[in-house]
C-alpha cells in the first residue's frame, strides 16, 4: 500500500472494512509512518477514521485541529455524523457517514490540509 499524498484524492482513500483490511491499512500508515486515514462501512452508513499515532512525531498543529474540532462540530450539528463522534488531537472518527462518496471526501478532507477540509465541510455561517 502507498502512503496517501497530501492532499489525497478521495479515490486513494482505502476501505478498511472488516478487522484483516482494517489491519492491513493500519499497519501500512504505521509501517509507512504516515497518518492512518481510512473508511469503514458500517451496514447502510459509513465511519470514516484519521489516526495520527501512526506517524512518529506526528501531531496536528493548532490550526488544523482547530479546523478538524470545527468541521466535526458542523457535521455534527446538521445531522451528518452521529454525535458520538470525535475530534481530538490524535484521532477523528465520523459515524453514520451516508454513502461511500460522501465519506470518501470527508476522509480525504481529514488528511491534514485545509482547502480540502472547507470544500468538504464549509465554515458555518
Amino acid at each position: 500500500m502507498q502512503p496517501l499524498p497530501i492532499p489525497c484524492p478521495a479515490d486513494r482513500i482505502p476501505d478498511a472494512t472488516g478487522m484483516d483490511a482494517f489491519t492491513t491499512a493500519y499497519s501500512a500508515a504505521k509501517e509507512q509512518q504516515a497518518v492512518f486515514v481510512a473508511i469503514e462501512c458500517q451496514g447502510p452508513r459509513w465511519t470514516v477514521k484519521a489516526d495520527v499515532l501512526t506517524a512518529l512525531r506526528h501531531t496536528l498543529d493548532t490550526t488544523v485541529h482547530d479546523a478538524v474540532r470545527e468541521a466535526v462540530g458542523h457535521l455534527i450539528d446538521s445531522r451528518q455524523s452521529r454525535p458520538d463522534s470525535i475530534a481530538d488531537p490524535v484521532y477523528v472518527v465520523l459515524y453514520d457517514v451516508d454513502g461511500e462518496l460522501r465519506t470518501r471526501e470527508l476522509a480525504a478532507a481529514f488528511c491534514g490540509d485545509l482547502e480540502p477540509l472547507a470544500r468538504a465541510v464549509p465554515p458555518s455561517s
